[in-house]
C-alpha cells in the first residue's frame, strides 16, 4: 500500500507527528527569567510527549530542536542548548529503552560540538535495534540545506554514471533526504502561535495537516497533544483529490 493510500485509509491517528517546539525564550522572559531557563523547562516537556506518542503507537515523532539559522543567537544561549542536548540524551536513556524507542537525528553534523556528536552517535547506535516509535531530533537542521545536500548527492551519482537523469523522480529525491525511510509527517504541530514553517521539512510537509496553538512549548502538555490529535482526526484529507 502506498504512503498516501495508507494515510487515507486510517486517519484516526497520524503515523508521523512533527513538532516545532517554539516559545521557550519568550515564555521565560515573560516570567522575568532568562531565555536559557526557558530552554531548560522546555526540555522537561519532551519526556511525557515522547512517552505518550510511544504509548499511542505512533510510528514517528520529529522534534525541531535547533535550526541552521539558530547559530546567529548569542554564544551563551547556544552553549546552554548544546549542553542541554547532551544532558537530555544521557538522562533519558531509560526512557528510550523502556519504551522501545529508536533514536534518530537529522541535520548537518558540521558545526556541532564533539560532545554533542558523541552523545547523538551513542544513542543512535544503542537504540538501532528498537522497533517502536522513531524519535528524531532535528538538530542543526534546515530544510533548504537538506534539499541542497540531496540534489548534490543525486548530481554526483549522475556524474559517476550511476544514475540516469531521466530516471530521477520524486521518490529519488525523497530517498536522498535526511528523513529517508520515515513516512512523511501527517501532522505538524507548532507552539507559541507562530504561523510559519521556519525552514522545517519543506518537502516532507507537502500534505501534512497543520495545528498551531498559542501555548508555548514549556506549557505543552499531553492534554495539549491530544487536542492536536483530536483536531487531526476531524480533518478531511484529500491529497489533491476529491473525497
Amino acid at each position: 500500500m502506498s504512503d498516501i493510500a495508507h494515510r487515507t485509509s486510517n486517519t484516526a491517528l497520524p503515523r508521523h507527528v512533527a513538532i516545532i517546539m517554539d516559545g521557550n525564550g519568550r515564555w521565560a522572559q515573560a516570567r522575568g527569567k532568562d531565555r536559557s531557563w526557558g530552554h531548560k523547562q522546555g526540555a522537561e516537556v519532551v519526556r511525557p510527549i515522547v512517552t505518550e506518542c510511544s504509548d499511542l503507537g505512533l510510528e514517528a515523532l520529529t522534534l525541531y530542536a535547533f535550526s541552521t539559522e539558530n547559530w546567529t543567537r548569542s554564544r551563551e544561549e547556544i552553549d546552554v542548548l548544546m549542553d542541554l542536548y547532551v544532558m537530555y540524551l544521557e538522562s533519558e536513556r531509560g526512557l528510550f529503552f523502556e519504551n522501545n524507542v529508536r533514536f534518530n537525528q537529522i541535520g548537518r553534523r558540521e558545526g556541532l560540538p564533539a560532545r554533542v556528536l558523541d552523545a547523538l552517535d551513542k544513542m543512535k547506535a544503542d537504540t538501532a535495534h528498537h522497533t517502536g516509535l522513531t524519535m528524531t531530533l532535528a538538530l542543526n537542521y534546515g530544510s533548504r540545506a537538506e534539499i541542497t545536500d540531496a540534489v548534490r548527492a543525486i548530481a554526483n551519482k549522475v556524474a559517476e554514471g550511476k544514475l540516469a537523469p531521466g530516471s530521477i523522480s520524486d521518490q529519488t529525491l525523497a530517498d536522498h533526504l535526511y528523513t529517508a525511510g520515515l513516512p512523511d509527517p501527517d501532522l505538524l504541530i507548532r507552539t507559541a502561535g507562530e504561523m510559519r514553517l521556519s525552514n522545517y521539512l519543506l518537502w516532507q510537509l507537502s500534505y501534512a495537516e497543520f495545528y498551531v496553538t498559542d501555548v508555548c512549548w514549556p506549557e505543552f502538555t499531553v492534554d495539549e497533544l491530544h487536542k492536536a490529535l483530536s483536531a487531526f482526526k476531524g480533518r478531511t484529507r484529500r491529497f489533491g483529490g476529491v473525497v
